[in-house]
């Protein structure tokens, strides 16, 4: 009697191919755009894994963000009951979503990221400045592809700098999927703190910053600028750098990719390959469906758990695979993927994303112009990969230049 195969979130990654999604994934996308999995709790839930059936389920509203609602998908109870208790718009349905995102988009516009692009290429020469004074070698995780959106994302907020060792270390634990319980609840409580503490501040000490406009309004409380302020910096900097990272990386496989980023007009595409290839989130997008919805040739039960696969839904052959270029699991910077769902679809998909875009145009433009002769320092086996996050990237990125 064969049985139906059940794939386990999360799935283990092959060691051997670190930038490809695990294969357990890839698997159950052979098999159908929509199948069975399981959450670490036992707990039954729906592994969407198909392009236009992940799109379906990020923008239909028959499929809920609202992580109040029992049931709702999570990795630990830990983070169901504390995510719960204090989230921000992007685990809300509108119209409470709709509110609160409402406050922030002007502050992500692309004419308004546009205006940062000088700040930013000086936020990353100084930190090239920085890592190469030493003549190497040096950690490009520490010394670049951290500091570069950190920097960024804190003079946006109006958080200081200066405390970036505290909140990078919280927002470690944010995104760990293994994280402790009590490891997990105090990090987001030191989190929620430092935040509410700033936006009080700000009331009578106000800047030109995020933090300071949101609370100078009279319909925000205090935790709901807090859960918002913990969204935009955890999202704002552990992104990015592991996308710098992971593209540098990559790239360091493929002299011959990164030798395209030498055109200026080459490097926005060369980014939204980047960025569909990697996908960071590499977890799965939860929802929880509100109504029957036959999805991919599958009844999916109102109440059933549903986790959507943006990894395997970048790789779908049939729009990235055209003709005159590689299959859609090579990489290929002069590709069109400008369809990719690296940043979510829908009215939840990332708020920042021009932001992010500007930051790895620039900062990965600059990096391979700098240094032509970037090298690994360690052999590729050595390095370490963060699979045991939310976000995917690398510990640490040995090189020489």
């Amino acid at each position: 009697m064969s049985t139906v195969p059940v794939t386990p979130i999360p799935a283990r990654r092959d060691t051997a191919c670190p930038f490809a999604p695990p294969p357990a994934y890839t698997e159950a996308a052979g098999t159908g755009p929509v199948s069975r999995a399981e959450l670490p709790d036992g707990s039954p839930c729906w592994l969407v894994t198909g392009y236009q059936e992940v799109r379906t389920v990020l923008s239909d509203r028959r499929f809920s963000a609202d992580a109040r609602r029992p049931a709702f998908p999570f990795l630990t109870e830990g983070r169901r009951e504390l995510i719960a208790a204090n989230p921000s718009f992007l685990r809300l349905d509108d119209p409470e979503h709709a509110r609160l995102r409402r406050m922030v988009t002007g502050e992500f516009l692309v004419k308004r990221v546009e205006g940062m692009r000088p700040g930013i290429q000086r936020i990353v020469d100084e930190a090239l400045d920085r890592m190469t004074a030493g003549g190497g070698p040096a950690d490009l995780v520490a010394g670049f592809a951290l500091p570069v959106p950190s920097l960024v994302i804190c003079l946006l907020l109006g958080v200081p700098y200066e405390d970036r060792e505290a909140f990078q270390a919280n927002s470690r634990l944010l995104l760990a999927t293994e994280a402790a319980g009590e490891d997990f609840a105090r990090a987001q409580k030191e989190m929620l703190g430092y935040l509410a503490g700033l936006a009080e501040r700000k009331r009578s000490e106000p800047g030109e910053d995020i933090l300071s406009r949101l609370a100078a309004r009279d319909d925000l409380t205090v935790r709901e600028i807090a859960a918002t302020g913990v969204l935009l910096l955890v999202a704002g900097h552990e992104t990015t750098a592991n996308m710098i990272a992971l593209s540098t990386a990559l790239l360091l496989r493929h002299p011959g990719q990164a030798a395209r980023l030498s055109d200026p007009a080459a490097v926005p595409g060369a980014v939204e390959e980047l960025l569909r290839l990697l996908t960071i989130v590499h977890t799965g997008v939860p929802r929880q469906a509100v109504e029957d919805v036959e999805l991919g040739g599958t009844l999916i039960r109102a109440g059933d758990g549903v986790m959507a696969m943006l990894s395997t839904a970048n790789r779908d052959d049939r729009l990235f695979g055209a003709e005159g270029h590689p299959g859609a699991d090579e990489v290929d910077l002069a590709r069109d993927a400008r369809r990719h769902v690296a940043f979510g679809f829908g009215v939840h998909q990332c708020l920042g994303q021009p932001l992010a875009r500007a930051e790895l145009q620039i900062a990965l433009a600059t990096l391979f112009r700098r240094l032509p002769g970037l090298r690994l320092a360690v052999p590729q086996e050595a390095l370490e990969f963060r699979a045991d996050a939310l976000v995917y990237g690398l510990k640490a990125l040995p090189v020489a230049w």
